[in-house]
């Protein structure tokens, strides 16, 4: 249109219905109020859909940062457990106790909230440990009711996991009748024991077991669930029956980088924990039997075995055969047990002379990395008659090629751990040609064959050759380096190669400037010794010394016939240390292996004990040595005791030993190490600890400082010495330590004193000047055992002697 023609005027608005759109019967409008957004966005019609990643809502960010500074907090607390802060009248602990409940009150009613938090659930397992038996109570109270979300989720699982964890030490607790104390409120209801909220927990996850068992967040909080009701059955001295065993390894990796999961308390709630097996609550053995009872009713067969294919479902599966076993229920037809072994144990109880035909479920089992575990289980656990189907079905026709499997072998070896006199007869027949290639990669054959052999006293002499078969020892010279061909898992003729090896690059001097430049990074890292002993191999010969005598003379001897200086080594490596200390603590070494022992490490003891290794491998020749053998030992150390004075290693043991007091009267340190409670049993640190090393010093020390006082008094050479050496504040400080020591005993010595020579005859009442410069009377000190007597003794000591020795030259 031309610009001429063009005319202002108002704008007509459009009709508003021409556009409406008709209103769907049935439908309801949601009025959100005002959006910020364009108009043409359509809201969502399930807005009250709950987000899988926060069942329970998301975390404010303010608590969130709030709680980012307690878990910093906590963190390096328990990095620097042992500096605790705090002055000396107040408890070292109660600035983190008032932190702690500081923020337990914060976070009071967000527990679910923080527990599913990926950056605060790592905080939550922190506290956990650090809690007390009632706030343990009181958080899984306040979780009640949501479990089934919980051990479903990503994050909140780890928490319950860990709150399993530490259940076991209050439930103990709880057991023997230790309760903390719970102030009754009208407003709240009776807050349950812990014991109770297990139970209760049990129950609610009950019903839903089948399907919590193949969730890959809930399988782990259901193991550790096992391990709580059946402590008894998975200790901590196996690695598939320990915490470990419960948590992956990618979960036990990620935790590792979290830091150190500890109390921060020096005297937690958990400190000192028990290991007895009757320490956990009766009721737990019913609730596992439930659990075991809902699969069994719950699963048919092929179901229960479609459990050990699945790498989530079958550690629970291994758990529950173990629970089946303990509670007598696996030698029952439609057990899980009979389930999973294709019926032979219905098959058994039918006709017990029938023998059923192969299947190719348990041949897979054998050969499968997940399901051998599950068979494992099956064969340590099974009824006796259906092992001995087991042997001569699956492992007898074909032993030596399921020996050489890198799965089955473990199978294998965990038959033998209780075959028979006759299968184990058989066994060492057809592995005896095999035994060389299974010394290299498949080391628990060997062991297994040893161990029973030992248990049953059978086959000992006949296995000791098969063994030096398989190293190629045959002559008495080869039979005195056996001990390093089994360390190092080479025969003869390999370690002989080795060392020519080792010995031509050592001669190159390019080898030494150029191994930097060609080897870096992590090549320099897998490049290993090839003499270095191993683990294994010093596992072998620990079996071996299991042996009856004369057949564990194989061990022993060979390593007294050994160079010292190869000798040193192998006592301060961390693996082969192991073998002596076997020697030392086996039950059927005889003692005459133990002194000879003894005497080739006398020579070298002081290099022994100076180093991490060598002083546990010291302090345990130390507890089995008689007392003639004690001196003998302790004369060695003499020319040394400046060296080891100083070494970080070998102080805590020398100063138990006290051999000054050995140098000057050798009568009084023979009477103090005769005793059996004087030998280095109390030196032997637990954990890590050097809390019995220090009693130890504490008491030779106190001892040494008697004699050392006595010889003085004996030896001196007149009065007039002895008058001139004497100070005033000496006779004073004297009569205070006694004092202390009639009034809460004798424990450190810390001046020399007369052991029999009574107080009063050491020097004169004392005289002291009053504040107004006039000299008082004299007051003699009482004995009494009361505090109010060691005030007196203070009062009756010299105020100042500069100031008395100043006013005598003036005079």
């Amino acid at each position: 249109m031309p610009k001429e023609l063009r005319k202002r005027g108002k704008r007509h608005k459009k009709d508003v219905t021409e556009h409406q759109i008709p209103a769907v019967p049935g439908q309801e409008l949601i009025d959100e109020g005002p959006s910020s957004g364009p108009s043409w966005i359509i809201p969502r019609e399930n807005a009250n859909q709950v987000d899988p990643d926060a069942p329970f809502g998301y975390v404010d960010p303010e608590i969130k940062a709030y709680f980012r500074t307690v878990d910093d907090q906590l963190r390096e607390w328990q990095q620097s457990w042992n500096e605790a802060e705090g002055d000396g009248d107040i408890d070292p602990n109660e600035n983190r106790r008032m932190f702690l409940m500081a923020a337990l009150q914060e976070i009071s009613g967000k527990e679910r909230e923080l527990a599913t938090d990926p950056e605060c659930a790592a905080g939550v397992e922190r506290m956990i440990y650090s809690m007390d038996d009632f706030v343990r109570r009181v958080f899984m109270d306040r979780l009640t009711g949501s479990y089934e979300l919980l051990i479903t989720h990503r994050f909140s699982s780890h928490v319950i996991q860990t709150l399993l964890a530490v259940a076991q030490n209050t439930t103990a607790r709880e057991t023997r009748g230790v309760l903390p104390k719970v102030e009754d409120s009208e407003n709240e209801g009776q807050l349950r024991t812990l014991t109770q909220l297990i139970l209760d927990f049990s129950e609610e996850l009950l019903p839903s077991l089948p399907a919590l068992i193949m969730d890959q967040f809930a399988s782990h909080v259901v193991r550790a669930l096992f391990l709580l009701l059946c402590p008894q059955l998975f200790q901590s001295d196996s690695p598939h029956k320990s915490q470990a065993f419960v948590r992956s390894r990618k979960s036990a990796m990620w935790k590792a980088k979290q830091g150190p999961f500890k109390s921060i308390f020096a005297d937690g709630p958990d400190k000192g924990k028990t290991s007895a097996e009757d320490r956990h609550p009766p009721e737990f053995r019913d609730a596992a039997r439930k659990f075991v009872t809902m699969l069994r009713t719950n699963l048919d067969a092929n179901e229960v075995r479609s459990l050990a294919a699945n790498k989530v479902a079958c550690p629970v599966l291994q758990m529950s055969l173990e629970i089946e076993s303990d509670q007598g229920l696996s030698d029952e037809p439609g057990s899980l047990m009979d389930h999973v072994l294709v019926g032979l144990i219905s098959a058994q109880h039918n006709d017990p002379s029938v023998m059923p035909e192969p299947s190719d479920y348990l041949a897979t089992l054998l050969r499968d990395p997940t399901s051998s575990h599950l068979l494992e289980t099956l064969v340590s656990r099974c009824p006796a008659p259906v092992f001995d189907i087991l042997w001569s079905t699956y492992f007898e026709q074909s032993l030596k090629k399921l020996a050489m499997h890198p799965v089955a072998n473990f199978v294998i070896a965990k038959a033998l751990e209780r075959a028979a006199p006759e299968q184990l007869n058989y066994a060492l027949g057809e592995l005896r040609d095999s035994l060389s290639k299974l010394r290299q990669t498949r080391i628990g054959i060997l062991r297994a064959l040893v161990e029973r052999a030992a248990i049953l006293g059978f086959l000992e002499a006949e296995i000791c050759e098969a063994i030096c078969s398989a190293f190629q020892v045959s002559t008495e010279e080869d039979r005195k380096g056996f001990v390093l061909y089994a360390l190092t898992l080479k025969n003869t003729s390999e370690y002989s190669a080795a060392i020519t090896a080792k010995a031509a690059t050592l001669q190159r001097p390019e080898s030494q400037e150029e191994a930097p430049k060609k080897h870096t990074g992590k090549e320099r890292e897998v490049a290993v010794d090839p003499l270095e002993p191993t683990t294994t191999g010093a596992l072998l010969l620990q079996s071996l010394l299991r042996l009856h005598a004369p057949h564990n003379a194989l061990v022993f001897n060979s390593i007294e016939s050994l160079p010292p200086e190869i000798l040193l080594t192998l006592v301060r490596h961390p693996a082969a240390s192991r073998v002596f200390d076997a020697i030392i603590d086996g039950p059927n070494i005889p003692s005459r292996a133990r002194r000879a022992l003894l005497r080739t490490l006398e020579a070298q003891f002081a290099d022994v004990i100076d180093d991490r290794i060598g002083a546990r491998v010291g302090a345990r020749c130390w507890a089995a040595a008689d007392p003639y053998f004690k001196e003998r030992l302790a004369r060695a150390l003499l020319p040394h005791a400046a060296r080891l004075a100083g070494s970080p290693h070998a102080r805590f043991f020398t100063r138990g030993l006290g051999l000054s007091l050995l140098q000057r009267k050798p009568e009084e340190w023979r009477r103090l190490h005769a005793t059996p409670s004087s030998s280095a049993t109390t030196m032997l640190p637990k954990s890590g600890s050097s809390k019995p090393t220090a009693t130890a010093t504490a008491q030779c020390t106190h001892t040494e400082e008697k004699v050392a006082d006595h010889a003085s008094t004996s030896d001196s050479p007149s009065p007039a010495r002895a008058h001139k050496k004497r100070k005033r504040g000496a006779a004073a400080t004297d009569e205070i330590d006694v004092l202390f020591n009639d009034a809460f005993g004798c424990k450190v010595a810390r001046t020399a004193l007369k052991p029999h020579e009574p107080v009063q005859s050491q020097s004169k009442p004392e005289t002291k000047k009053t504040k107004h410069g006039g000299v008082g009377a004299s007051e003699r000190v009482k004995k009494d055992v009361g505090l109010g007597v060691v005030v007196d003794a203070i009062k009756a000591a010299p105020r100042s002697e500069g100031k008395k020795k100043k006013r005598r030259e003036s005079s």
